[in-house]
């Protein structure tokens, strides 16, 4: 069997299935253990290696070849997969705590089999195609998150603002994309036309402007995270961003003279930190909590293309794939808790919220603990790797560091709103959770593990050091 097959087509497969199940807790249940069994998969039998059980001699395959065109998945691709479907496990396991389970679960399985399939397809020109079908089945996805909030007491006609500017800006990234890796098919091992090779680096700076969302490209976030489902658009988002930063470092690692441009570390700055800063400071000034988590997302696109930025791009790689462990766990967390808080208000806006701590606390805790985490705040996940960041920036330009400690803050001062506005109740309210037991197992854990990954931020470290060697060149 071919790992492609194991990782792409049994996903893709598995997703039809379970969209016909009737019961979404059985859904949740079969997405999560497949996730889970693909992720244990990867690690006890990888691709491109032999395994011996006594006597029987096990292998997979690397390649397989579909329609004149070769989709690979080999040894180096290990980690990558494991990240991907543990990942998945994770935002599956949170529909028992959210619901939504028919949608998030079987077409997410399908969304990530493309994603991946994106990054295994050989000519590498055609990964933005596959890009752009998972982003065509995420339509239905989001719009049924649309539907479901409307069945919950919502009068008014959901609107699809939102929905459509997503939907434009990742398409019309995929062109600008497909038309640098064709202009650039001809010349990986060095410029041979500087005007040519100028072209094709614009052409894929915009589409991957389109792709990441970065600044101004963005404003389609806030208020696609306001009209649907948090937790949807938080799973959703995640995945594209993730696979649309490996997609661009395979670029960069595959072109030399890309690679070794001094101007690129350059632009990686100037983009990330005006991404970084601006969601940073209007996030400071929200007062919807979907809205918020979203700039909350947008600063952390911003972080990543900071730390592909570092000259020392072993350690910028070390500190990128370091910080998508913490990001999921702070995001899905997040996302999470504001579902719940919508369930039972209809609507998230500081007005509608206030006061919700004395019947959500955990809940609430979700959401400001997340929060304070993606800021930065000693002791929650992201805080070791985003302080390493910060001190290799401060030793590259004193600017770069200041910029980075103001969209910090302006992280922390809305998780200080946020905390006044959920705690401002009459003292005659009581106190009474009403979240259901699997909200509360759920949270819980995953607090616990915000605290865990920030106070032990080793426990991940033989995972996640591994990643950059999926890079032939940039990993070395």
């Amino acid at each position: 069997m071919s790992a492609p097959l194991i990782w792409i087509g049994l996903p893709l497969m598995l997703a039809v299935f379970l969209l016909l199940l009737p019961r979404e807790r059985l859904v949740t249940a079969l997405g999560t253990v497949s996730a889970l069994l693909l992720t244990g998969i990867a690690y006890w039998l990888p691709p491109d290696t032999t395994q011996r059980l006594g006597s029987l001699s096990l292998r997979i395959e690397p390649s397989l070849t579909l329609l004149g065109r070769q989709i690979t998945l080999d040894a180096g691709d290990q980690t990558l997969l494991m990240l991907v479907y543990g990942t998945a496990a994770f935002w599956f396991f949170g529909t028992f705590a959210v619901g939504q389970a028919r949608q998030i679960v079987a077409l997410g399985m399908a969304i990530i089999a493309l994603l991946m399939a994106s990054l295994a397809v050989r000519p590498f020109l055609y990964s933005a195609l596959f890009i752009q079908v998972a982003v065509l089945m995420s339509v239905p996805l989001l719009a049924s998150a649309k539907i479901k909030e409307k069945a919950h007491g919502s009068a008014a006609q959901p609107s699809v603002r939102g929905l459509l500017r997503f939907l434009i800006s990742q398409t019309l990234g995929m062109p600008f994309i497909l038309l640098a890796g064709f202009l650039l098919s001809g010349i990986e091992a060095g410029p041979a036309d500087v005007a040519q090779v100028i072209q094709a680096s614009l052409l894929l700076l915009l589409g991957f402007a389109f792709l990441l969302a970065v600044f101004p490209l963005n404003t389609w976030l806030p208020l696609l995270a306001e009209e649907t489902s948090p937790y949807t658009v938080g799973f959703l988002l995640t995945m594209l961003s993730t696979f649309g930063l490996v997609l661009a470092l395979n670029f960069i690692d595959r072109f030399s003279w890309l690679r070794n441009s001094t101007q690129l570390p350059t632009v990686l700055q100037f983009i990330g930190i005006l991404t970084l800063v601006t969601a940073g400071v209007w996030a400071a000034f929200q007062r919807h909590l979907a809205r918020i988590a979203a700039y909350g997302l947008l600063a952390e696109i911003g972080v990543s293309l900071l730390a592909i930025s570092l000259p020392d791009r072993q350690i910028g790689l070390q500190i990128l794939f370091s910080l998508l462990l913490p990001r999921t766990l702070a995001l899905g967390i997040w996302t999470m808790s504001i579902n719940i808080l919508q369930t039972q208000t209809g609507d998230l806006r500081f007005a509608a919220v206030q006061g919700l701590v004395r019947r959500y606390p955990l809940a609430t805790a979700g959401v400001i603990f997340s929060n304070l985490s993606l800021a930065g705040t000693p002791l929650l996940a992201a805080f070791p790797f985003r302080q390493t960041l910060w001190e290799r920036l401060a030793l590259q330009s004193f600017p770069l560091a200041f910029w980075f400690g103001i969209a910090s803050l302006g992280l922390w001062l809305i998780a200080l709103r946020t905390l006044a506005v959920l705690t401002m109740s009459p003292d005659n309210v009581e106190w009474n959770s009403q979240e259901t037991w699997p909200q509360r197992i759920l949270l819980s854990i995953g607090l616990l593990a915000l605290f865990l990954l920030g106070s032990f931020p080793q426990l991940a470290q033989p995972v996640l050091t591994s990643l950059p060697t999926m890079f032939e060149f940039l990993g070395k």
